[in-house]
């Protein structure tokens, strides 16, 4: 893909800034190297251009905002709703994984998952990208490598050629190949807000969010459960993936409401590092207070019950699971979690352990969080 020949000494356009402020940073940057050891945004001598430093890319420079915009797991789209920038939204590694239905319950917040194009089919692909053309992919190139099997030539073409790549693979920890900064979920949502130049609605989501958990964990009972978060190997299941509650975003509410993880303190490798499933046997060995079932795409509480509680309750091994027999086998919600989807995952995930507190009460304003999203932010 190139410019035709007698428009190639005109003045660059906003892309050709976007795309080649980046390159001009250096190709090393892929490998881990980075420009300096201040791990912030340097804004540059103009209004116009800003940089964003994060590892493992590094430093990468932007002459203008970027318009379009292309995550791969949820947790970076929801980071972008967050900001704003939904209309620049134009696809998503997975449809499923991305929980966006979960702003149908924010007033005048909309993202149908069905629009996306999915980067996913068999594989992923390079030429995908090129249709897209997006401003910035926000996504950690070493992802890409890792589990998407591309190359590091891949990478650096579809860097050069199209856009540059900036992001942080948070989900998990389990990785042996992610050996560069480890970034929180709002650690990584400031740098995406830096990217996006919407520190405002950053700084307004953060106070949101401390504010909320400080209000959740204030209210947690002293004695909390040894919870088991596991992925069905198929519906109704059989055998699941163990899920870890680590410090990867993906544990950040379980952390938050002090359980136990049953897998870990029984030597349980997650299947993210090791690919391994585990069957009832072994789940009543371990007996865990309760079990988190997660599920990616969008989970009615019906399908829950029919799909996953009920089948627990008619098997042979599973009925004698602690959990199956206290009626505490619970939803645990999808992977990929942002500021938004974490708001719902804490909240379901509390009233779920924590019925006699918190019952069937909202945890957060919805509205506050829309009035956010849509830019209602004291600057």
């Amino acid at each position: 893909m190139s410019d035709d020949d007698d428009t190639a000494t005109e003045a660059p356009t906003r892309r050709e800034y976007v795309k080649y402020g980046a390159a001009a940073v250096g190709g090393g940057l892929l490998a881990g190297c980075t420009s300096g050891t201040e791990d912030e945004a340097a804004p540059t001598e103009t209004d116009e251009s800003y940089s964003v430093t994060m590892e493992p890319v590094g430093t990468v420079e932007f002459d203008s905002v970027p318009e379009t915009w292309i995550p791969y797991t949820g947790d970076y789209a929801d980071m972008g709703v967050a900001l704003g920038q939904s209309d620049g939204l134009s696809a998503i590694g997975v449809r499923a994984r991305f929980a966006s239905h979960l702003y149908d319950e924010l007033p005048g917040v909309s993202v149908d998952g069905d629009d996306l194009t999915e980067l996913y089919r068999d594989g992923t692909g390079k030429e995908i990208f090129y249709e897209l053309e997006a401003d910035v992919h926000v996504i950690d190139p070493n992802f890409m490598v890792n589990r998407l099997q591309w190359s590091q030539a891949d990478v650096d073409e579809i860097r050069d050629s199209v856009a540059p790549f900036v992001g942080n693979t948070i989900f998990s920890r389990v990785y042996d190949w992610h050996d560069y900064a480890d970034y929180t979920l709002y650690e990584a949502f400031e740098k995406v807000a830096r990217l996006f130049r919407a520190e405002a609605r950053y700084e307004a989501f953060a106070q949101y969010h401390d504010e909320v958990l400080e209000d959740v964990r204030a209210r947690l009972p002293n004695e909390t459960p040894t919870v088991a978060v596991l992925y069905p190997v198929e519906v109704p299941p059989d055998s699941f993936y163990p899920y870890l509650i680590g410090s990867g975003t993906q544990s950040k509410h379980w952390n938050e409401l002090n359980v136990e993880d049953a897998l870990a303190r029984n030597g349980i490798t997650d299947a993210q590092a090791s690919g391994g499933a585990i069957d009832y046997e072994t789940l009543l060995e371990i007996d865990p207070d309760a079990l988190a079932i997660r599920i990616q795409g969008e989970i009615t509480r019906e399908y829950f019950d029919d799909e996953i509680v009920s089948h627990l309750r008619s098997h042979d091994v599973a009925s004698d699971l602690a959990a199956v027999r206290n009626d505490r086998v619970i939803y645990g919600g999808v992977t990929y979690q942002g500021p938004i989807i974490h708001l719902f995952q804490l909240e379901r995930a509390a009233k779920e352990l924590y019925p006699d507190e918190f019952g069937d009460e909202r945890l957060f304003d919805r509205q506050r969080v829309a009035d956010i999203v849509n830019g209602a932010v004291e600057r």
